[in-house]
């Protein structure tokens, strides 16, 4: 790399760290408090690979983690607030109409019982049931990148029928048992309401459900949603007769109905599937938004894996007349969240919250939030082609 390129990628970073600083100044009313939060970014940030509180504290110049602490826990400012100075930079930065929200879940591993939201339940982030707590995540993905833009924090009913657990955690009372597709849905209604431009909503099984579905529906958005291999699928008039479970469905496909296509390129290179996709019925928009105009379609696409044959099957709706290569290039952008989760966690600190209470989670999660943020923006600056030199011609003096 040039050094003009070094200097100028090392000037974006400071540019860029400068901005967001600025744009949280607001949420803060003590200038100390701010000071913190601008330290704070700076540590999550910073090449130590833990971010406790210590290491936190060490790369301020604090004597200890105190400053830290207060930031998490006892000051005065919304962790709401920043969510949305979040989600507002994510989607400045990497807007485009044809979007992906991507929802999905990650887990955090506890020790104990006395942090908020923690139980013995099954997370994918260990492959088992374990104690650890859940969050539900949103993230805004195009060509231009990926970020998060919403959280929440998962709460087992064991905690919301304990009214003094919660009351320990300084969980707010209005807060009670919310399953997690329909804090999916929070989000979803959450990001529509803020403006938010996407075009697509992808998820695995877990938020696959008629609800999430249905609300999609009714707002004029496409979505790509996992489905179990025991769902039922049904066709209706004008479309070819299928009939029967997803996984029913998928073993009586003709050789042809098959077509290898890649879901995005990976690690490895392009993450390559068989496909199939079978379109179920034609439905006009306005049955389900008097505002909406056009025909939809809701479909059934299936994967399979090149390698063992293992099957995943995902419930579409989209305009009619969308390809299957769009229904897989939407599918694909799931991948950008699990990087996403992975970065912030071994990067960032996103595991290493170390306070116990429902605002601690969510300040503490907000702030790497923003940091992943702004990594993204960086990213997306620096890879943007410069316009090219235009030649002028030297003039010649007139003698």
């Amino acid at each position: 790399m040039a050094a003009g390129s070094v200097e100028a990628t090392l000037e974006l970073w400071a540019s860029s760290l400068r901005d967001v600083k600025g744009r949280i100044r607001p949420l803060f009313q003590q200038a100390r408090m701010a000071q913190s939060a601008g330290l704070f970014l700076d540590a999550l940030l910073g090449p130590e690979r833990r971010k406790t509180g210590w290491m936190r504290a060490e790369a301020a110049g604090d004597p200890g983690p105190w400053r830290q602490q207060a930031l998490l826990g006892r000051a005065t400012w919304s962790a709401d607030a920043l969510r949305d100075v979040v989600r507002d930079y994510v989607v400045e930065t990497l807007c485009e109409p044809d979007a992906v929200l991507v929802l999905d879940e990650t887990g955090f591993l506890k020790q104990g019982k006395a942090s908020c939201g923690v139980a013995r339940q099954y997370t994918g982030s260990a492959g088992k049931i374990t104690n650890c707590q859940i969050g539900v995540f949103a993230a805004y993905v195009s060509d231009k990148g990926h970020a998060f833009i919403d959280r929440r924090l998962y709460l087992p009913q064991d905690w919301t029928k304990n009214p003094a657990r919660l009351r320990a955690a300084h969980v707010p009372e209005e807060v009670g048992f919310t399953t997690k597709p329909r804090l999916a849905l929070d989000m979803i209604e959450g990001a529509i309401a803020a403006g938010v431009s996407f075009g697509w909503v992808a998820a695995d099984t877990v938020y696959g459900t008629g609800e999430v579905e249905m609300a999609l529906r009714r707002s004029g958005k496409g979505y790509v949603l996992g489905v179990s291999a025991t769902q039922p699928f049904n066709s209706w008039i004008g479309k070819p007769e299928v009939a029967g479970t997803a996984e029913a469905i998928a073993r009586g496909l003709e050789p042809s109905a098959w077509v290898r296509l890649s879901a995005g390129e990976g690690t490895k290179g392009a993450r390559l599937y068989d496909w199939a996709y079978r379109e179920l019925a034609d439905l006009a928009a306005d049955e389900f938004n008097a505002t909406l105009r056009g025909t939809w379609t809701r479909g059934l696409l299936i994967r399979r894996s090149l390698t063992d044959g293992e099957l995943a099957f995902f419930s579409t709706w989209c305009p009619a007349g969308t390809g299957i290569a769009t229904l897989v290039a939407v599918e694909g952008r799931r991948w950008a969240i699990e990087d996403a989760f992975e970065t912030a966690k071994t990067e960032l600190g996103l595991a290493h919250n170390e306070t116990r209470s429902w605002h601690g989670w969510h300040r503490h999660v907000s702030l790497v939030m923003l940091s992943f943020a702004m990594m993204a923006a960086v990213r997306h600056h620096a890879n943007q082609v410069p316009p090219p030199k235009t030649r002028t011609r030297a003039r010649i003096p007139v003698l």
